[in-house]
């Protein structure tokens, strides 16, 4: 089956990136155009410029707005009428993650009806990237590939206890739920580069939403170089003030990781405030949604004082669509570097 890549959202460049993967080599994919437009009362719209009838459809899209929800199911269900194949959106951020439970006794569970619908309007699977939590797997029908940051972030870790660090790093989950993602990196390390990391963990407890109440750090940090490793950094409230209690109770310096910057509001005053404060050191986080013009990305932090360093999901995504062009499992390739 033939097989072609559209990017729903404008993301070209993580479709470029994706197909000069050197995985690709033996895999049949091209790069298809389609036209997705706003009009002028707020409408959306996606048709296709290249045939799909009989393929297998890729639809990269990160919908963190409304309309880019609206997009995506228009691709969706566009792909379905052109005679689609298989219709397969790529989701590096899956939106609404966060209300994945009801909050409140007549509250929505958001994540669950954007499952729906993408399903609804004719998606066969999903390959999606470090999703908020496990159990949005779960709202789906349909298989759901899940590629974890774990496997994205690893290197940067391995590359920081080899040339800086050593021993002196320790893993921090921010808050419980953060608990099982950081542990997952810590095997990860384990299993690939055979370092065995602390962790410690930050109890924190919230007034309302992106306002924190208390936080008490559990373990000990002091002298050490804490690496805060989170799903997401949304207002950047939480991060900052999880790095400034960190190094009041000692810790020598602390860097965060992130997979999803989506730095909304105040977040980049906030970050950049910070580390001219000398609170966080670096901020990395992935490309699975863009960062703000105005924000210079660098492959390493050489002779500048930008600190936001940015990891292409390219690699482990062009895993996921291997394995789906292969037929074969993706655990494997996960591994690989």
């Amino acid at each position: 089956m033939n097989s072609i890549i559209f990017a729903v959202d404008g993301r070209e460049d993580l479709v470029e990136a994706i197909l000069s993967e050197p995985q690709f080599q033996d895999i049949r994919i091209s790069e298809g155009d389609i036209n997705t437009q706003q009009f002028s009362d707020g409408e959306v719209c996606a048709d296709f410029q290249t045939s799909v009838r009989g393929k297998r459809v890729y639809l990269l899209s990160s919908p963190n707005t409304a309309e880019k929800v609206l997009q995506l199911n228009f691709a969706i269900d566009a792909a379905k009428r052109a005679g689609g194949k298989e219709i397969i959106p790529i989701i590096p951020y899956f939106p609404y993650a966060r209300q994945d439970k009801k909050d409140q006794p007549r509250g929505p569970i958001g994540a669950k009806v954007m499952a729906e619908m993408f399903e609804n309007r004719g998606a066969t699977s999903v390959i999606t990237f470090d999703l908020h939590a496990d159990q949005i797997q779960g709202f789906f029908n349909i298989p759901v590939m899940h590629m974890e940051g774990k496997f994205l972030f690893d290197r940067y870790i391995f590359d920081l206890y080899r040339d800086n660090c050593g021993d002196n790093i320790v893993l921090c989950a921010p808050d419980a739920g953060a608990a099982k993602r950081v542990k997952g990196f810590r095997d990860q390390l384990k299993a690939r580069w055979d370092i065995d990391l602390s962790i410690v963990m930050i109890d924190k407890t919230r007034k309302k939403a992106n306002e924190i109440d208390s936080m008490v750090i559990i373990g000990e940090v002091r002298a050490k170089d804490v690496i805060i490793i989170d799903d997401m950094c949304d207002t950047g409230g939480t991060l900052v003030k999880a790095a400034s209690e960190l190094k009041d109770a000692g810790a020598k310096s602390v860097r965060s990781i992130v997979t999803h910057g989506v730095l909304s509001g105040p977040a980049l005053e906030r970050l950049f405030n910070a580390n001219l404060e000398g609170t966080i050191e670096d901020f990395v986080c992935s490309d699975s949604l863009p960062l703000p013009k105005y924000v210079t990305v660098i492959p390493k932090r050489v002779e500048t004082k930008s600190f936001i360093t940015q990891v292409s999901t390219a690699k482990q995504i062009v895993k996921g669509i291997v394995a789906t062009e292969q037929q074969t499992s993706v655990e494997h390739l996960k591994m690989m570097v």
